[in-house]
């Protein structure tokens, strides 16, 4: 007798000793007032936001989760665009509370293939496309202080290194594109263009030493009516031709 009541005596102490943890809740909030819930938050033991899950068209189906650290500071927001059961847009979000990143699919099959990478004061940086979606962006689009595409790189021969470089201008107008023909990772050849998008010279490197040797001037037609060329690759013309 006397040893069950102290087996008693010690089960007691225990259960004061380490009182039963409580469970995470999951709040279920009717945002519209139609009778469905449509947003659901989950809140730890602790009363730390984890993640809120959200019915935004209130069909019934959650097409936007976001995820919280452990000073209830958002973190990462997945989207489900088109509502297919698969997620296929990510935003990442620093320490500070500032977007710093956006991965997804563009084709929304569930392959990552554009990607935006964000500066101070949440200003657009740099787009990364991977078209064909191998996992490699074969087009880099860059912007400047003032959210303006500035240049283009492209990949066109798919093998990892950059051949095409554009130049943007005010208007969002092409005015230069450069080309790597050889694909050394130099540019080779260059075309200009005028306000109305149109080349009107082109510049060529035939000798491959970084200079440009030739220079073709193009007509209204697209037509080359002269050329210019420096035969002895010392930086000054020294033949033109009119055709």
């Amino acid at each position: 007798m006397r040893k069950f009541q102290l087996f008693i005596l010690v089960l007691a102490l225990l259960v004061f000793t380490f009182p039963a943890k409580s469970e995470a809740v999951i709040n279920e909030v009717d945002t519209n007032f139609d009778g469905k819930p449509d947003q659901w938050q989950h809140v730890s033991d602790q009363g730390k936001m984890m993640k809120i899950e959200h019915d935004g068209n209130f069909n019934g189906t959650v097409e936007q989760v976001e995820f919280y650290g452990a000073t209830d500071q958002l973190m990462r927001v997945e989207f489900d665009r088109n509502e297919d059961g698969s997620v296929d847009h990510f935003q990442y979000y620093g320490e500070d509370g500032k977007l710093n990143r956006i991965e997804k699919s563009a084709k929304q099959n569930g392959k990552i293939d554009w990607k935006e990478l964000y500066g101070p004061g949440e200003k657009l940086q740099i787009v990364k496309i991977d078209q064909d979606q191998d996992g490699l962006s074969e087009t880099q689009q860059y912007y400047n202080e003032q959210g303006q595409l500035e240049r283009v790189e492209r990949d066109t021969s798919k093998n990892g290194k950059i051949d095409v470089w554009q130049r943007i201008g005010s208007g969002k107008k092409l005015e230069t594109t450069a080309f790597d023909t050889d694909i050394d990772g130099k540019p080779d050849q260059w075309q200009i263009f005028d306000d109305s998008q149109k080349p009107v010279r082109i510049e060529f490197d035939t000798n491959k030493d970084g200079r440009v040797d030739r220079w073709e001037q193009l007509g209204r037609n697209g037509k080359v009516v002269k050329v210019e060329l420096d035969r002895n690759f010392d930086g000054k013309v020294d033949m033109t031709q009119q055709k």
